[in-house]
């Protein structure tokens, strides 16, 4: 019942009460990573994912190198696409701006993951629904500050309301020059950094090598440079989170049968038009549709991390999903 009002109150816009949002001082951060323990004791983050973590860049030559931090955490995004293409509404955005999931609704299709331009969703190994920073919104409703804020040594996170003019971390938007991750995706984030380096905030400008605290990067920005012999004080990264790849062989099955499926369809209706209505492959073809159809069904089933759960998207659709509209126009056609 209070995840179903929580539910509730965040698609009402007439009951928005505030709009929270974080500036991330990077002068002042000096990677000790408090906030990444913080937040798995808060929120028992099993070994291997997080909710949020610092990223580390160096750059230079000796002496004059630099160790570049940048803390990683959900941006709450005014235009998420992570909720738009959720197909069972899991996530939804409260009525204070934040963005939360319902993990009960979740049946770990892993669409948000592909839909966040900021690789911030992550499928937790014990749920197996998906999980993602929330500003501790358990923490808020209680009048405490999110759990990174309050152990960060030197106070470089800023928490408040950015459309309350009178609090600190709209007078630090209002005065300070910020930079936000990847403003060309026009997702509109609520994460300002203040004296962020270029080669530490956009992912494409430090070479990713093989470090033994990186481990196997399984999903790398799309045009990282790789490093340089020739070059060693160019930016390179000494510390992220490796990402797997939310979708593999599975989608290439699918979009594979579905295009048999629908060859066949489209060929027995044409068949069909012409007047051959008794021939093998006029009999064939809605045959051949329909059992390519159940096979691509069969595989989109498999590929969820709660199989169980698959009737939610027909039961419980985000039509703003192409997800849900897809499973119903795939309902249809079989």
């Amino acid at each position: 019942p209070l995840v179903a009002a929580c539910e509730a109150l965040g698609t009402r816009a007439d009951l928005h009460i505030a709009n929270y949002g974080f500036a991330i001082d990077l002068r002042k951060c000096i990677g000790c990573h408090a906030c990444t323990i913080a937040c798995k004791a808060e929120h028992q983050i099993p070994v291997g994912v997080n909710r949020c973590w610092v990223k580390t860049v160096e750059k230079g030559n000796f002496p004059d190198t630099q160790r570049l931090f940048l803390p990683m955490l959900c941006n709450q995004c005014e235009e998420a696409p992570c909720m738009k293409i959720c197909p069972t509404g899991a996530l939804f955005k409260r009525r204070d701006g934040i963005i939360d999931l319902n993990g009960d609704s979740c049946i770990g299709c892993k669409a948000c993951m592909v839909a966040c331009p900021y690789d911030q969703i992550f499928i937790d190994p014990n749920t197996k629904t998906a999980e993602k920073c929330n500003f501790c919104a358990n923490r808020m409703e209680n009048q405490l500050q999110p759990a990174c804020v309050s152990v960060c040594p030197t106070q470089c996170r800023t928490f408040g309301d950015l459309d309350d003019l009178t609090s600190q971390v709209a007078q630090i938007v209002q005065r300070e020059a910020f930079t936000v991750r990847k403003p060309e995706k026009g997702t509109g984030p609520k994460v300002f950094y203040l004296g962020a380096d270029t080669s530490a905030i956009q992912p494409e400008i430090a070479a990713r090598p093989f470090m033994f605290k990186e481990g196997q990067v399984h999903l790398r920005p799309l045009g990282a440079a790789e490093p340089d012999p020739s070059r060693p004080g160019d930016p390179r990264v000494d510390y992220d989170m490796p990402h797997k790849k939310p979708w593999g062989i599975d989608l290439v099955l699918y979009l594979m049968l579905k295009g048999i499926s629908t060859g066949a369809l489209f060929l027995g209706a044409v068949l069909w038009l012409l007047g051959d209505r008794s021939s093998l492959v006029a009999i064939a073809a809605p045959l051949v549709a329909s059992l390519f159809s159940a096979a691509t069904a069969a595989v989109l089933i498999k590929d969820l991390e709660h199989p169980e759960r698959f009737l939610y998207i027909l039961t419980r659709p985000n039509w703003t999903s192409w997800m849900a509209r897809g499973a119903f126009l795939l309902t249809a056609h079989g």
